[in-house]
């Protein structure tokens, strides 16, 4: 799969692709965050998932596939760089409550369970705290793809030494909120490398054993 650390994705090779769907991944800023573009194919509507940095890159990026919107999945200052040149270019942002004060500005909220729409593709918003309280993956319905923020990761749950952090809230998040998903739905973090929930399901005894 291709990562993208140039303008028009279009013209490259898709992260995921069907034939309703596209997904492209930017890898962006000094903590190479991923930036996840989702484009609905037949009308051509967009989001991003988390804003993270490298502003002049992500408004290219938006002018070539349609984004209208931002969909953040927490408030951690390394996902939400270019926020303020998002909203300035009339792109509209959005974040849970909980992780909304985070963010330098902000136009929606996002509440647990709620569904956005890209066309004729539909996210549905997970509340899954622990990492932040207000962390949020997104679950591409009707394709197995959920987009996991700094929750969960290959190999564990996302850092929770934090303030605001808990590592009993986000194992139960994974646990009860994403691990319950099927075994091939793909996970896409918010960093690294893409992983599954059949390959991290059997790991959660481990991962509670060691603490993190």
């Amino acid at each position: 799969m291709t990562e993208l650390r140039h303008p028009a994705p279009l013209a490259r090779r898709p992260h995921y692709e069907t034939a309703d769907a596209r997904i492209d991944k930017l890898v962006v800023g000094p903590f190479e965050n991923n930036v996840f573009v989702l484009r609905c194919k037949r009308t051509g509507e967009a989001v991003i998932v988390d804003a993270a940095n490298e502003h002049e890159l992500l408004l290219e990026v938006s002018r070539a596939t349609g984004v209208r919107r931002v969909l953040t999945t927490h408030g951690h200052w390394d996902h939400i760089q270019a926020v303020t040149a998002m909203r300035d270019a009339g792109i509209d942002v959005g974040v849970a409550e909980q992780d909304a004060a985070m963010l330098p500005s902000y136009d929606f909220t996002i509440p647990d369970d709620d569904v956005v729409a890209v066309g004729d593709l539909r996210l549905h918003a997970i509340h899954t705290p622990g990492h932040t309280p207000g962390s949020t993956s997104f679950l591409l319905e009707e394709h197995p793809v959920v987009f996991t923020g700094d929750t969960l990761f290959p190999g564990g749950p996302g850092n929770t030494t934090f303030e605001g952090a808990s590592f009993e809230q986000i194992i139960t998040s994974i646990d009860r909120r994403l691990l319950t998903l099927p075994t091939e739905t793909l996970v896409l973090p918010g960093h690294g490398l893409d992983t599954t929930v059949g390959t991290e399901r059997p790991h959660l005894d481990e991962w509670v054993a060691r603490g993190w």
